[in-house]
């Protein structure tokens, strides 16, 4: 923070080239983990998020795991190919996208978070996005975010809800 200016700069700018721990239980944890250790270590106040897709049949999964829930290679097609299947016999296919974002200045956190929900579809559709977006048709839409544009994804998503909560508190506090 420069006076009442913000100035982004990328982990590579910063110098970091490690990969960030990311080891806490919980969605907000690992926002947490990565904001404070950027902070920590770098002496640089920042911003990281966090971010699951949990499904209410599945108790929550994949949950903090998501990136991870079919192993360590972070496969997408594997990953929803795992979620399918713990599907294939569950009628309830309710789930949230979520989004934590935790802001470090000066030692001090603030968290912003975005939810969005709906339901887990029978099959792959779309091609747009990354992720479990082939599979996740918001509530009130009849799409997947796969087959969203960009521009209409990020208007109604969970990181674009975090971030814009992230925005107006920034803005407030100039």
């Amino acid at each position: 923070m420069l006076g009442n200016q913000f100035i982004l700069k990328t982990l590579g700018d910063i110098g970091c080239i490690e990969d960030i721990p990311e080891t806490q239980a919980t969605i907000s944890g690992n926002a947490s983990q990565k904001a404070n250790y950027i902070f920590e270590k770098y002496h640089t106040n920042c911003f990281a998020d966090d971010t699951g897709l949990e499904i209410e049949a599945l108790k929550g999964e994949p949950g903090v795991l998501s990136a991870r829930y079919a192993g360590n290679a972070k496969n997408s097609d594997a990953n929803i190919a795992k979620v399918l299947k713990n599907l294939n016999d569950k009628t309830n296919r309710n789930a949230r996208f979520k989004t934590v974002i935790s802001l470090v200045i000066n030692k001090k956190e603030f968290l912003f978070e975005g939810i969005i929900n709906g339901n887990i579809t029978n099959e792959k559709i779309g091609t747009n996005g990354f992720g479990y977006d082939s599979i996740f048709i918001p509530d009130g839409y009849s799409i997947t975010f796969a087959q969203m544009s960009n521009a209409e994804k990020n208007a109604i998503s969970h990181r674009g809800i975090a971030f814009q909560k992230l925005i107006e508190y920034l803005k407030s506090a100039t």
